[in-house]
Protein backbone atom coordinates (compact mmCIF):
# COMPACT_ATOMS: atom_id res chain seq x y z
CA UNK A 1 0.00 0.00 0.00
CA UNK A 2 1.37 3.27 -1.09
CA UNK A 3 0.92 6.96 -0.03
CA UNK A 4 1.34 6.15 3.38
CA UNK A 5 3.79 9.56 4.31
CA UNK A 6 1.49 11.83 6.98
CA UNK A 7 2.93 14.69 5.25
CA UNK A 8 1.66 13.94 1.82
CA UNK A 9 -1.76 14.27 3.41
CA UNK A 10 -1.84 18.01 2.66
CA UNK A 11 -0.43 17.98 -0.69
CA UNK A 12 -2.85 19.94 -3.14
CA UNK A 13 -4.21 21.91 -0.08
CA UNK A 14 -5.39 25.30 -1.98
CA UNK A 15 -6.85 28.03 -0.19
CA UNK A 16 -6.05 30.43 -2.85
CA UNK A 17 -3.08 31.75 -0.34
CA UNK A 18 0.23 29.99 0.01
CA UNK A 19 1.27 31.35 3.91
CA UNK A 20 -2.72 29.64 4.65
CA UNK A 21 -1.30 25.87 2.77
CA UNK A 22 1.91 26.24 4.86
CA UNK A 23 0.40 27.14 8.00
CA UNK A 24 -2.52 24.12 7.53
CA UNK A 25 0.53 21.42 6.89
CA UNK A 26 2.25 22.91 10.08
CA UNK A 27 -0.90 22.63 12.11
CA UNK A 28 -1.65 19.42 11.07
CA UNK A 29 2.20 18.05 11.91
CA UNK A 30 2.16 19.58 15.25
CA UNK A 31 -1.16 18.26 16.03
CA UNK A 32 -0.04 15.02 14.64
CA UNK A 33 3.06 14.92 17.56
CA UNK A 34 1.18 16.05 20.40
CA UNK A 35 -2.46 14.66 19.63
CA UNK A 36 -3.03 14.86 23.63
CA UNK A 37 -1.96 17.95 23.82
CA UNK A 38 -3.87 21.46 24.10
CA UNK A 39 -3.58 23.71 21.30
CA UNK A 40 -0.65 25.70 22.93
CA UNK A 41 0.65 23.05 24.59
CA UNK A 42 1.35 21.89 20.36
CA UNK A 43 2.60 25.38 19.32
CA UNK A 44 6.32 26.03 20.13
CA UNK A 45 5.84 29.93 20.33
CA UNK A 46 3.17 32.52 20.84
CA UNK A 47 3.59 33.07 17.18
CA UNK A 48 2.60 29.80 16.33
CA UNK A 49 0.03 29.60 18.62
CA UNK A 50 -1.32 33.06 17.66
CA UNK A 51 -1.08 31.49 13.72
CA UNK A 52 -2.89 28.57 14.52
CA UNK A 53 -6.13 30.71 15.71
CA UNK A 54 -6.00 33.06 13.10
CA UNK A 55 -5.78 30.33 10.71
CA UNK A 56 -9.04 28.81 12.02
CA UNK A 57 -11.01 32.08 11.83
CA UNK A 58 -10.02 32.65 8.32
CA UNK A 59 -12.97 32.86 6.15
CA UNK A 60 -10.86 30.92 3.25
CA UNK A 61 -10.37 28.11 5.79
CA UNK A 62 -13.34 25.45 5.70
CA UNK A 63 -13.64 21.68 7.04
CA UNK A 64 -14.18 20.20 3.67
CA UNK A 65 -11.33 22.05 1.87
CA UNK A 66 -8.98 21.04 5.10
CA UNK A 67 -9.76 17.42 4.30
CA UNK A 68 -10.40 17.29 0.60
CA UNK A 69 -6.85 16.29 -0.21
CA UNK A 70 -6.97 13.32 2.52
CA UNK A 71 -10.08 12.48 1.06
CA UNK A 72 -7.84 12.22 -2.61
CA UNK A 73 -5.15 10.26 -1.02
CA UNK A 74 -7.99 7.82 -0.04
CA UNK A 75 -9.08 7.06 -3.04
CA UNK A 76 -5.86 6.14 -4.44
CA UNK A 77 -5.22 3.95 -1.55
CA UNK A 78 -8.70 1.89 -2.20
CA UNK A 79 -7.09 1.33 -5.98
CA UNK A 80 -4.77 -0.63 -4.56
CA UNK A 81 -7.30 -3.16 -2.99
CA UNK A 82 -10.08 -5.78 -4.68
CA UNK A 83 -12.48 -5.08 -1.39
CA UNK A 84 -13.04 -2.00 0.57
CA UNK A 85 -15.60 -1.91 2.98
CA UNK A 86 -16.82 1.64 3.98
CA UNK A 87 -19.03 2.21 7.05
CA UNK A 88 -20.59 5.35 7.47
CA UNK A 89 -21.89 6.20 10.88
CA UNK A 90 -22.60 9.93 13.09
CA UNK A 91 -21.64 10.86 16.11
CA UNK A 92 -22.00 13.83 18.43
CA UNK A 93 -19.10 17.02 18.88
CA UNK A 94 -20.12 17.51 22.93
CA UNK A 95 -19.17 21.37 22.74
CA UNK A 96 -21.29 22.44 26.54
CA UNK A 97 -19.07 24.80 28.14
CA UNK A 98 -19.88 25.62 31.67
CA UNK A 99 -20.24 29.38 31.78
CA UNK A 100 -20.14 30.98 27.75
CA UNK A 101 -21.36 28.80 25.06
CA UNK A 102 -19.89 28.41 21.56
CA UNK A 103 -21.38 30.53 19.07
CA UNK A 104 -22.96 28.96 16.46
CA UNK A 105 -23.35 25.62 18.97
CA UNK A 106 -26.38 23.61 18.43
CA UNK A 107 -28.99 21.70 20.88
CA UNK A 108 -27.93 17.96 21.04
CA UNK A 109 -30.02 15.10 22.22
CA UNK A 110 -31.07 16.97 25.17
CA UNK A 111 -31.89 20.70 26.01
CA UNK A 112 -28.76 20.92 28.30
CA UNK A 113 -26.24 20.38 25.77
CA UNK A 114 -24.58 22.28 23.04
CA UNK A 115 -22.34 21.32 19.94
CA UNK A 116 -22.47 19.96 16.26
CA UNK A 117 -23.08 16.20 15.00
CA UNK A 118 -20.45 14.67 12.31
CA UNK A 119 -20.87 12.00 9.94
CA UNK A 120 -18.19 10.59 8.86
CA UNK A 121 -18.01 7.61 5.96
CA UNK A 122 -14.40 5.89 5.90
CA UNK A 123 -12.62 3.29 3.85
CA UNK A 124 -10.65 -0.24 5.40
CA UNK A 125 -9.74 -3.35 4.10
CA UNK A 126 -11.53 -6.49 4.75
CA UNK A 127 -8.95 -6.80 7.87
CA UNK A 128 -9.73 -3.69 9.45
CA UNK A 129 -6.94 -1.79 8.44
CA UNK A 130 -8.01 1.78 7.83
CA UNK A 131 -7.20 3.43 4.39
CA UNK A 132 -8.76 7.59 5.17
CA UNK A 133 -11.89 9.20 5.06
CA UNK A 134 -14.57 9.18 2.26
CA UNK A 135 -16.28 12.32 2.98
CA UNK A 136 -17.41 13.81 6.39
CA UNK A 137 -20.05 16.50 6.94
CA UNK A 138 -20.94 18.51 10.44
CA UNK A 139 -23.79 20.45 10.96
CA UNK A 140 -25.57 22.11 14.44
CA UNK A 141 -29.09 22.10 14.89
CA UNK A 142 -31.03 24.89 14.90
CA UNK A 143 -33.17 26.08 18.36
CA UNK A 144 -36.92 25.68 18.31
CA UNK A 145 -38.56 28.80 18.16
CA UNK A 146 -40.14 29.56 21.46
CA UNK A 147 -43.25 30.78 19.87
CA UNK A 148 -43.85 27.45 17.82
CA UNK A 149 -46.37 24.81 19.52
CA UNK A 150 -45.24 21.90 21.21
CA UNK A 151 -46.79 18.42 18.64
CA UNK A 152 -48.01 15.24 20.04
CA UNK A 153 -46.36 12.19 19.30
CA UNK A 154 -48.85 11.51 16.47
CA UNK A 155 -48.72 15.01 15.01
CA UNK A 156 -44.80 14.69 15.20
CA UNK A 157 -45.23 11.31 12.96
CA UNK A 158 -47.22 12.49 10.30
CA UNK A 159 -44.92 15.67 9.85
CA UNK A 160 -41.81 13.19 9.49
CA UNK A 161 -43.55 10.79 7.19
CA UNK A 162 -44.77 13.76 5.69
CA UNK A 163 -41.67 15.30 5.37
CA UNK A 164 -39.17 14.82 1.88
CA UNK A 165 -36.07 12.74 2.96
CA UNK A 166 -33.77 15.94 1.59
CA UNK A 167 -35.35 18.09 4.52
CA UNK A 168 -34.26 15.79 7.27
CA UNK A 169 -30.88 14.87 8.87
CA UNK A 170 -31.47 11.14 7.32
CA UNK A 171 -29.73 12.50 4.35
CA UNK A 172 -26.60 12.23 5.32
CA UNK A 173 -26.90 8.11 5.08
CA UNK A 174 -27.60 8.74 1.29
CA UNK A 175 -24.75 11.84 0.93
CA UNK A 176 -22.44 8.95 2.44
CA UNK A 177 -24.09 6.29 -0.12
CA UNK A 178 -23.45 8.45 -2.90
CA UNK A 179 -19.75 9.46 -2.11
CA UNK A 180 -19.42 6.26 -1.71
CA UNK A 181 -20.71 5.33 -5.41
CA UNK A 182 -18.36 7.86 -6.67
CA UNK A 183 -15.97 5.82 -5.80
CA UNK A 184 -16.99 2.63 -7.19
CA UNK A 185 -17.74 4.91 -10.30
CA UNK A 186 -14.19 5.76 -10.97
CA UNK A 187 -12.60 2.33 -10.19
CA UNK A 188 -14.41 -0.54 -11.76
CA UNK A 189 -11.79 -2.89 -10.82
CA UNK A 190 -12.39 -2.47 -7.01
CA UNK A 191 -15.84 -4.30 -4.83
CA UNK A 192 -17.81 -1.38 -2.53
CA UNK A 193 -19.19 -2.19 0.69
CA UNK A 194 -20.98 0.33 2.46
CA UNK A 195 -21.76 -0.66 5.97
CA UNK A 196 -24.58 1.02 7.88
CA UNK A 197 -26.20 0.58 11.60
CA UNK A 198 -30.00 0.46 12.27
CA UNK A 199 -30.39 4.05 11.86
CA UNK A 200 -29.90 3.66 7.70
CA UNK A 201 -32.81 1.41 7.77
CA UNK A 202 -34.70 3.79 5.25
CA UNK A 203 -36.33 2.42 1.82
CA UNK A 204 -35.02 5.76 0.14
CA UNK A 205 -31.09 4.16 0.84
CA UNK A 206 -32.26 0.70 -0.23
CA UNK A 207 -33.56 2.35 -3.68
CA UNK A 208 -30.57 4.44 -4.30
CA UNK A 209 -29.15 3.17 -7.54
CA UNK A 210 -25.74 1.65 -7.37
CA UNK A 211 -23.22 0.35 -9.71
CA UNK A 212 -22.49 -3.26 -10.09
CA UNK A 213 -19.24 -3.37 -8.21
CA UNK A 214 -21.10 -1.64 -5.28
CA UNK A 215 -22.85 -3.29 -2.16
CA UNK A 216 -24.67 -2.56 1.40
CA UNK A 217 -25.07 -4.10 4.70
CA UNK A 218 -27.26 -2.37 6.42
CA UNK A 219 -28.68 -3.80 9.93
CA UNK A 220 -32.46 -3.83 10.10
CA UNK A 221 -33.69 -0.95 12.50
CA UNK A 222 -37.24 -2.10 12.12
CA UNK A 223 -39.23 -5.11 10.88
CA UNK A 224 -40.49 -4.77 7.74
CA UNK A 225 -43.49 -6.14 6.05
CA UNK A 226 -42.56 -8.51 3.00
CA UNK A 227 -44.60 -9.72 -0.08
CA UNK A 228 -44.86 -12.78 -1.84
CA UNK A 229 -43.83 -13.78 -5.39
CA UNK A 230 -47.36 -12.79 -6.44
CA UNK A 231 -47.73 -9.29 -4.48
CA UNK A 232 -49.54 -10.33 -1.35
CA UNK A 233 -48.56 -9.83 1.59
CA UNK A 234 -46.64 -12.01 3.21
CA UNK A 235 -45.38 -11.46 6.77
CA UNK A 236 -42.34 -9.49 8.36
CA UNK A 237 -38.73 -9.76 7.51
CA UNK A 238 -37.84 -11.92 11.19
CA UNK A 239 -40.57 -14.52 10.87
CA UNK A 240 -39.61 -15.15 7.54
CA UNK A 241 -36.00 -15.84 8.27
CA UNK A 242 -36.58 -17.79 11.20
CA UNK A 243 -38.89 -20.49 9.05
CA UNK A 244 -35.45 -20.77 6.92
CA UNK A 245 -32.84 -23.74 8.09
CA UNK A 246 -29.61 -22.80 10.56
CA UNK A 247 -26.96 -22.83 7.95
CA UNK A 248 -24.46 -22.88 10.13
CA UNK A 249 -23.63 -22.01 14.34
CA UNK A 250 -20.75 -20.49 15.67
CA UNK A 251 -19.76 -18.72 19.42
CA UNK A 252 -18.98 -15.30 19.61
CA UNK A 253 -17.91 -12.20 22.20
CA UNK A 254 -20.59 -10.64 23.23
CA UNK A 255 -19.43 -7.11 24.69
CA UNK A 256 -20.89 -5.28 27.60
CA UNK A 257 -22.47 -2.00 28.03
CA UNK A 258 -23.53 0.53 30.69
CA UNK A 259 -26.49 2.52 29.26
CA UNK A 260 -25.77 6.68 29.36
CA UNK A 261 -29.33 6.86 30.53
CA UNK A 262 -30.73 4.61 33.43
CA UNK A 263 -34.49 5.42 32.07
CA UNK A 264 -33.35 3.44 28.33
CA UNK A 265 -35.69 1.01 27.83
CA UNK A 266 -34.67 0.03 24.05
CA UNK A 267 -33.16 -3.24 23.92
CA UNK A 268 -29.88 -1.71 22.23
CA UNK A 269 -29.45 0.87 24.63
CA UNK A 270 -29.82 -1.33 28.18
CA UNK A 271 -27.43 -2.87 29.50
CA UNK A 272 -25.63 -6.12 29.30
CA UNK A 273 -23.11 -8.41 30.69
CA UNK A 274 -20.13 -9.64 28.92
CA UNK A 275 -20.29 -13.31 27.67
CA UNK A 276 -18.99 -15.85 24.95
CA UNK A 277 -23.13 -16.26 23.54
CA UNK A 278 -23.85 -19.40 20.69
CA UNK A 279 -25.14 -18.12 17.88
CA UNK A 280 -27.17 -19.73 14.84
CA UNK A 281 -27.01 -18.50 11.29
CA UNK A 282 -29.81 -18.29 9.14
CA UNK A 283 -30.43 -16.55 5.40
CA UNK A 284 -32.48 -15.63 2.80
CA UNK A 285 -34.15 -13.68 0.45
CA UNK A 286 -37.39 -11.41 0.74
CA UNK A 287 -39.16 -8.70 -1.44
CA UNK A 288 -40.13 -5.89 0.70
CA UNK A 289 -43.01 -3.68 0.43
CA UNK A 290 -42.34 -0.26 0.12
CA UNK A 291 -44.76 2.90 0.49
CA UNK A 292 -46.59 4.54 -1.93
CA UNK A 293 -43.87 7.39 -2.69
CA UNK A 294 -41.74 5.13 -3.69
CA UNK A 295 -43.45 5.12 -7.17
CA UNK A 296 -40.55 3.01 -8.86
CA UNK A 297 -39.28 0.84 -6.94
CA UNK A 298 -42.65 -0.71 -5.43
CA UNK A 299 -41.30 -4.27 -4.74
CA UNK A 300 -37.99 -4.15 -3.48
CA UNK A 301 -35.66 -7.29 -3.35
CA UNK A 302 -33.19 -7.85 -1.03
CA UNK A 303 -30.84 -10.77 0.87
CA UNK A 304 -31.17 -11.24 4.69
CA UNK A 305 -28.70 -13.01 7.30
CA UNK A 306 -29.78 -13.41 10.30
CA UNK A 307 -27.28 -14.33 13.45
CA UNK A 308 -29.38 -15.23 16.53
CA UNK A 309 -28.35 -16.45 20.05
CA UNK A 310 -29.23 -19.82 21.28
CA UNK A 311 -30.01 -19.98 24.93
CA UNK A 312 -28.99 -16.69 26.56
CA UNK A 313 -28.27 -16.31 30.31
CA UNK A 314 -31.56 -15.78 32.14
CA UNK A 315 -32.41 -12.08 32.17
CA UNK A 316 -30.32 -11.30 29.30
CA UNK A 317 -32.00 -9.93 25.84
CA UNK A 318 -30.26 -12.26 23.32
CA UNK A 319 -27.75 -11.14 20.83
CA UNK A 320 -29.77 -10.58 17.47
CA UNK A 321 -29.03 -9.13 14.03
CA UNK A 322 -30.73 -9.16 11.21
CA UNK A 323 -28.28 -7.49 8.22
CA UNK A 324 -29.69 -7.04 4.79
CA UNK A 325 -27.68 -6.73 2.23
CA UNK A 326 -26.74 -6.44 -1.53
CA UNK A 327 -24.31 -8.97 -1.33
CA UNK A 328 -25.26 -13.20 -2.80
CA UNK A 329 -25.93 -15.46 0.05
CA UNK A 330 -25.95 -18.48 -1.92
CA UNK A 331 -23.18 -20.44 -0.20
CA UNK A 332 -22.54 -20.43 3.33
CA UNK A 333 -18.91 -18.90 2.33
CA UNK A 334 -20.85 -15.83 0.94
CA UNK A 335 -23.20 -15.37 4.22
CA UNK A 336 -19.69 -15.84 6.47
CA UNK A 337 -18.46 -13.45 4.44
CA UNK A 338 -21.76 -10.84 4.88
CA UNK A 339 -20.99 -11.38 8.63
CA UNK A 340 -17.28 -10.39 8.47
CA UNK A 341 -17.75 -7.49 6.36
CA UNK A 342 -20.50 -5.89 9.15
CA UNK A 343 -17.92 -6.63 11.77
CA UNK A 344 -15.49 -4.39 10.43
CA UNK A 345 -18.37 -1.56 10.90
CA UNK A 346 -16.95 -1.09 14.39
CA UNK A 347 -14.03 0.07 13.19
CA UNK A 348 -15.60 3.71 12.85
CA UNK A 349 -16.42 3.45 16.59
CA UNK A 350 -12.68 3.23 17.67
CA UNK A 351 -11.95 5.78 15.44
CA UNK A 352 -14.62 7.95 17.00
CA UNK A 353 -13.03 7.19 20.31
CA UNK A 354 -9.93 7.63 19.03
CA UNK A 355 -10.97 11.26 17.89
CA UNK A 356 -12.51 12.22 21.21
CA UNK A 357 -10.25 10.87 23.80
CA UNK A 358 -6.84 10.54 21.96
CA UNK A 359 -7.69 14.03 20.12
CA UNK A 360 -9.67 15.51 22.54
CA UNK A 361 -11.71 17.44 19.59
CA UNK A 362 -14.72 18.09 22.06
CA UNK A 363 -12.09 19.80 24.61
CA UNK A 364 -10.66 22.69 22.83
CA UNK A 365 -11.20 26.12 23.79
CA UNK A 366 -12.84 28.31 20.60
CA UNK A 367 -15.28 31.16 20.83
CA UNK A 368 -17.18 30.36 17.54
CA UNK A 369 -18.59 26.79 15.91
CA UNK A 370 -16.39 27.41 13.14
CA UNK A 371 -12.90 27.53 14.73
CA UNK A 372 -14.46 24.23 16.46
CA UNK A 373 -14.83 22.14 13.13
CA UNK A 374 -11.52 23.72 11.22
CA UNK A 375 -9.95 21.98 14.54
CA UNK A 376 -11.80 19.08 14.34
CA UNK A 377 -11.23 18.39 10.31
CA UNK A 378 -7.50 18.47 10.83
CA UNK A 379 -7.65 15.91 14.00
CA UNK A 380 -9.95 14.06 11.85
CA UNK A 381 -6.59 13.08 9.49
CA UNK A 382 -4.45 12.45 13.05
CA UNK A 383 -6.72 9.83 14.51
CA UNK A 384 -6.70 8.14 10.82
CA UNK A 385 -2.95 8.30 11.33
CA UNK A 386 -3.10 6.93 14.65
CA UNK A 387 -5.43 3.89 13.68
CA UNK A 388 -3.32 3.46 11.02
CA UNK A 389 -0.42 2.95 13.00
CA UNK A 390 -1.73 0.76 15.14
CA UNK A 391 -3.21 -1.92 12.26
CA UNK A 392 -0.08 -1.71 10.08
CA UNK A 393 1.77 -2.86 13.37
CA UNK A 394 -0.71 -6.44 13.33
CA UNK A 395 -1.18 -6.65 9.59
CA UNK A 396 2.50 -6.06 8.60
CA UNK A 397 4.77 -8.22 10.30
CA UNK A 398 7.90 -7.50 7.76
CA UNK A 399 7.65 -4.12 6.92
CA UNK A 400 10.48 -2.23 8.19
CA UNK A 401 9.58 1.27 10.74
CA UNK A 402 11.78 3.67 8.52
CA UNK A 403 8.47 2.92 6.20
CA UNK A 404 6.51 5.20 7.99
CA UNK A 405 9.28 6.76 10.61
CA UNK A 406 12.29 9.20 10.51
CA UNK A 407 15.59 7.99 11.35
CA UNK A 408 15.57 10.15 14.42
CA UNK A 409 12.36 9.19 15.45
CA UNK A 410 13.35 4.78 15.66
CA UNK A 411 16.94 5.57 16.81
CA UNK A 412 15.86 8.21 19.98
CA UNK A 413 13.15 5.63 21.00
CA UNK A 414 15.43 2.85 20.66
CA UNK A 415 18.42 4.35 22.40
CA UNK A 416 15.35 5.27 25.38
CA UNK A 417 14.17 1.83 25.69
CA UNK A 418 17.14 -0.68 25.13
CA UNK A 419 19.62 1.64 27.03
CA UNK A 420 22.25 -0.37 27.38
CA UNK A 421 22.41 -1.70 23.86
CA UNK A 422 23.44 -0.29 21.02
CA UNK A 423 21.62 1.37 17.70
CA UNK A 424 20.89 -1.35 15.64
CA UNK A 425 22.35 -0.24 12.04
CA UNK A 426 18.53 -1.93 10.17
CA UNK A 427 15.94 -0.39 11.85
CA UNK A 428 13.56 -2.52 13.22
CA UNK A 429 10.30 -4.22 11.99
CA UNK A 430 7.37 -2.16 12.57
CA UNK A 431 5.33 -4.33 14.99
CA UNK A 432 8.52 -4.34 17.29
CA UNK A 433 9.06 -0.67 17.21
CA UNK A 434 5.15 0.40 17.89
CA UNK A 435 5.88 -1.60 21.06
CA UNK A 436 8.67 0.23 21.88
CA UNK A 437 6.48 3.71 21.01
CA UNK A 438 3.90 2.21 23.51
CA UNK A 439 5.95 1.47 26.13
CA UNK A 440 6.52 5.04 26.51
CA UNK A 441 2.24 5.83 26.62
CA UNK A 442 2.25 2.91 29.46
CA UNK A 443 1.66 -0.15 27.84
CA UNK A 444 3.10 -3.29 29.45
CA UNK A 445 5.26 -5.10 27.33
CA UNK A 446 5.57 -8.97 28.90
CA UNK A 447 7.45 -11.38 27.60
CA UNK A 448 5.29 -13.36 24.86
CA UNK A 449 1.85 -10.74 25.84
CA UNK A 450 -0.24 -11.94 23.03
CA UNK A 451 -2.28 -8.67 22.33
CA UNK A 452 -1.14 -5.97 20.47
CA UNK A 453 -1.17 -2.33 21.67
CA UNK A 454 -4.05 -0.03 21.59
CA UNK A 455 -4.28 3.24 20.04
CA UNK A 456 -4.40 4.42 23.38
CA UNK A 457 -0.92 4.02 24.42
CA UNK A 458 0.12 4.28 20.73
CA UNK A 459 -1.09 7.93 20.78
CA UNK A 460 0.43 8.77 23.90
CA UNK A 461 3.74 6.97 22.85
CA UNK A 462 3.89 9.05 19.98
CA UNK A 463 4.24 12.30 21.67
CA UNK A 464 7.00 11.13 23.90
CA UNK A 465 8.80 9.69 20.52
CA UNK A 466 7.97 13.48 19.00
CA UNK A 467 10.36 15.03 22.17
CA UNK A 468 12.99 12.53 21.82
CA UNK A 469 13.10 12.90 18.26
CA UNK A 470 13.45 16.84 18.48
CA UNK A 471 16.37 16.25 21.42
CA UNK A 472 18.19 13.73 19.16
CA UNK A 473 18.05 16.16 16.63
CA UNK A 474 19.10 19.53 18.11
CA UNK A 475 21.70 18.67 20.58
CA UNK A 476 21.95 14.84 20.17
CA UNK A 477 23.58 12.41 17.77
CA UNK A 478 21.27 13.90 14.79
CA UNK A 479 22.50 17.58 15.50
CA UNK A 480 25.05 18.83 13.55
CA UNK A 481 28.27 19.76 14.78
CA UNK A 482 28.23 23.50 13.45
CA UNK A 483 24.81 23.69 15.24
CA UNK A 484 24.78 26.15 17.93
CA UNK A 485 22.51 24.60 20.84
Amino acid sequence: MENLRFEDEMNGVNFGDKRINDACGDLLEAFANRPNFSISGAMFSRTELTRAYRFFDNEKVTPEEILRPHFEKTAERCRDFDVVLCPQDTTELDFTRPKQQVAGAGPMADDGRRGAFLHYTAAFTPDGTPLGAISAKTWAREFPDADTPKLSDAEKRKKRYGTPIEEKESIRWLEGFRETKKLASADTDTTYVSLCDSEADIIDLFAEPRTDNLHWIVRAGQDRATLDENGAAMGFIRDTLLTQPVLFTNEIGVRGRVPKDPRETRPRRTARVSRRASVEIRAGAVTLRTPTRCRKNRRLSVNVVMVREVDPPAGETPVEWILLTTLPISTDEEVRLVIQYYTVRWMIEVYFRTLKTGCRVEERRFETLKRMLNCTAIYMIVAWRTMLLCRLGRECPDLDCDALFEPSEWKSVWAVTHRNEPIPEKPPKLPDFLRLVARLGGYVDRPNRPDPPGEETVWRGLQRMHDLAWGWDTFGPGASPEQDV
